[in-house]
């Protein structure tokens, strides 16, 4: 409810945010949708940079919970401010590239190593 009564006074304002709906719903901006549909593609493509050299893509269909793992790290990573603008894509895609780089190469280690809340499933 908090929430809700935020988006609608700031609705007052010109500067209303992007995911504020009147139906009292929220919904992701823009900007966070393609952050997500971006890594996707390259991540399902097998063609994400930061894997390069990186076998990772039958992860897919043998090891999906590596994938699951991947994409909680990548969305609990991203931040967003209050008007829906993404503000760290790529330290997001580094911390779960790194995961599954580490998941892969037992010889990787993540550094820093993860904080609990950066791993969390929800």
């Amino acid at each position: 409810m908090l929430i809700v009564e935020w988006v609608f006074n700031l609705g007052l304002n010109s500067k209303t945010p992007k995911y504020a709906k009147s139906n009292s719903r929220m919904h992701l901006s823009n900007e966070v949708s393609g952050a997500i549909r971006t890594f996707t593609y390259f991540m399902a493509s097998g063609t994400h940079y930061m894997l390069k050299g990186v076998d990772y893509i039958s992860l897919y269909g043998e090891e999906p919970s590596a994938i699951e793992q991947a994409y909680a790290i990548f969305i609990n990573v991203l931040e967003v401010d209050e008007f829906g603008k993404v503000l760290n894509v790529k330290h997001a895609e580094k911390r779960a590239t790194d995961y599954i780089r580490s998941y892969c190469l037992s010889s990787f280690e993540v550094d820093p190593p993860y904080k609990d809340w950066e791993i969390s499933l929800y």
